[in-house]
């Protein structure tokens, strides 16, 4: 018997979606093993520190230059500026978010958990929309509109300027989603979105399906195995791009015309980096992966950080940045994935994948810690 999606039974966290089996069976999620002394061979300092709001949704940190955009639970939209730490400018949503920060420079967009949009600019509200839907996914500003991927699959455009709606594409609904951020970018002038297992590019003007490209395919006996969502970040070399599918795959698709490139098992919940040679992402259980990009074959995999529950990466110089559950942030290397820096943040948890904004490593906390490092 079919059965209607029912939002109360979207799964709740990325960590308790990344334990739930070994929940389901009883077993304790394992410890971490004591990690040796850092080697410190890059010289990471702390160039400023700033405190928020505690974030307590799948915050996307969006950077434009300078300047990084951030916004934290209670629906506080920050501009710091990354050369200092400084507050250049905050505006307030008037509600808590399930999903932010987009932005286009100037327009900038969050989901509220009421369900709206809401676009601000220069410190004011320019507009609100309501979804008939739920959205983890940060807004997508570009080309003078907003568009909006909903936690059923939807997919919303609405007019920049007066909040409007252009058009929109429905797709089936899944009895789960994850409540964490999807795949939404441009890429040229088509719109590139995961939906279920699948990667869709689609006409930014009226929403038509230019191509679909399957990631991973549903698999499984019960809802949570079925559970083939991508997420984000993703990795993106010219038109190709190459994102995980939730527990189940990786896999790289050419945006030009939808031609997968390849697809291969893999096991995270987390997105992907890349830096056109290799891609990098942590399995569900921590362990840190590198991928060959043009065949997806393993390049080198380590257990160093097994068990830390660890944010998608970042690609910087010669390293990848992931932080873990316990506010470290821990730099390997790109060749073989061996430790090559670390530090400490306030111990709350890292809340989203680190950015780099100009020559500053930006990591957000759970707690609202904004910590700003650079090469000593």
């Amino acid at each position: 018997m079919s059965r209607r999606f029912n939002p109360r039974a979207w799964l709740g966290t990325l960590a308790a979606a990344a334990v739930l089996a070994g929940c389901a069976a009883g077993s304790p999620r394992p410890t971490p093993a004591e990690l040796p002394p850092n080697v410190d061979l890059i010289g990471v300092r702390q160039a400023w520190h700033a405190k928020l709001a505690p974030i307590d949704f799948p915050l996307q940190v969006h950077t434009q230059g300078s300047q990084v955009l951030l916004a934290t639970g209670e629906g506080t939209v920050t501009t710091l500026d990354a050369r200092t730490g400084g507050v250049i400018g905050q505006v307030s949503a008037g509600a808590p978010l399930s999903a932010g920060v987009g932005s286009d420079g100037t327009v900038s967009a969050v989901v509220t958990r009421a369900n709206q949009v809401v676009a601000l600019e220069g410190g004011r509200e320019l507009w609100r929309h309501r979804l008939p839907t739920q959205s983890y996914t940060a807004p997508l500003v570009a080309g003078g509109r907003v568009f909006v991927l909903g936690a059923d699959r939807s997919l919303t455009a609405l007019d920049g300027k007066s909040g409007a709606k252009l058009w929109s594409l429905q797709r089936p609904a899944e009895p789960l989603v994850l409540r964490q951020a999807g795949v939404l970018l441009a890429v040229g002038n088509t719109l590139v979105a995961g939906m279920a297992g699948r990667m869709v590019g689609i006409n930014p003007d009226d929403g038509g399906v230019r191509w679909e490209a399957p990631i991973a395919a549903a698999r499984g006996t019960n809802d949570v195995e079925r559970l083939v969502d991508l997420v984000g970040p993703v990795s993106r070399q010219g038109s190709v791009v190459c994102a995980r599918a939730f527990q189940t795959a990786i896999g790289c698709v050419d945006a030009a015309d939808g031609t997968l490139r390849w697809s291969k098992p893999a096991n995270g919940a987390t997105g992907l980096a890349g830096d056109g040679q290799q891609l990098y992402g942590a399995e569900a259980d921590g362990q840190v992966m590198a991928w060959r990009a043009d065949t997806g074959e393993r390049a080198w995999q380590t257990e160093r950080l097994k068990w830390r529950q660890l944010t998608g990466p970042l690609v910087l110089g010669r390293s990848i940045v992931v932080g873990d559950s316990t506010g470290l942030v821990h730099l390997l290397s790109r060749q073989d994935g061996s430790a090559m820096d670390r530090f400490a943040t306030d111990g709350s948890g890292i809340a989203a994948t680190p950015v780099a904004a100009g020559n500053t490593l930006v990591v957000v906390t759970r707690s609202g810690g904004v910590y700003g490092y650079r090469p000593q």
